[in-house]
């Protein structure tokens, strides 16, 4: 692996050990150039609430590497996780900066009702 990649690697490290002792249930954000895919995982980590990426068939016709699409999955995985009956996450944004589509996802999230 590049430097890049395993920097990235350990801020992800660190920040998941602290979402897992504060026990909290993990929105988890993943990007690609193409795609960006989210997840909603218990405190544990061992079952997904809920997920929604850019490969869902609703969000696949337009763009899928850009901000627009980030927010529509963003909107789309708020919604899913509250029919799942989850209502506070801890955002796990995985490494990546807090910028651009992460930062699209997140606020789509927040404003579909999703509180963290």
């Amino acid at each position: 692996m590049n430097d890049k990649t395993e920097s990235r690697l350990r801020r992800a490290r660190k920040s998941r050990m602290r979402m897992r002792n504060n026990g909290a249930t993990r929105l988890t954000v993943h990007r690609t150039p193409r795609h960006i895919y989210a997840q909603v995982l218990t405190a544990e980590g061992d079952r997904v609430l809920a997920s929604a990426s850019t490969l869902d068939k609703d969000l696949r016709g337009a763009a899928t590497g850009n901000a627009g699409a980030a927010s529509a999955v963003g909107a789309l995985i708020a919604e899913r996780a509250k029919a799942a009956g989850v209502t506070e996450v801890a955002f796990d944004r995985s490494g990546f900066k807090y910028h651009g589509r992460v930062k699209a996802l997140a606020e789509a999230a927040r404003e579909g009702g999703l509180e963290f």
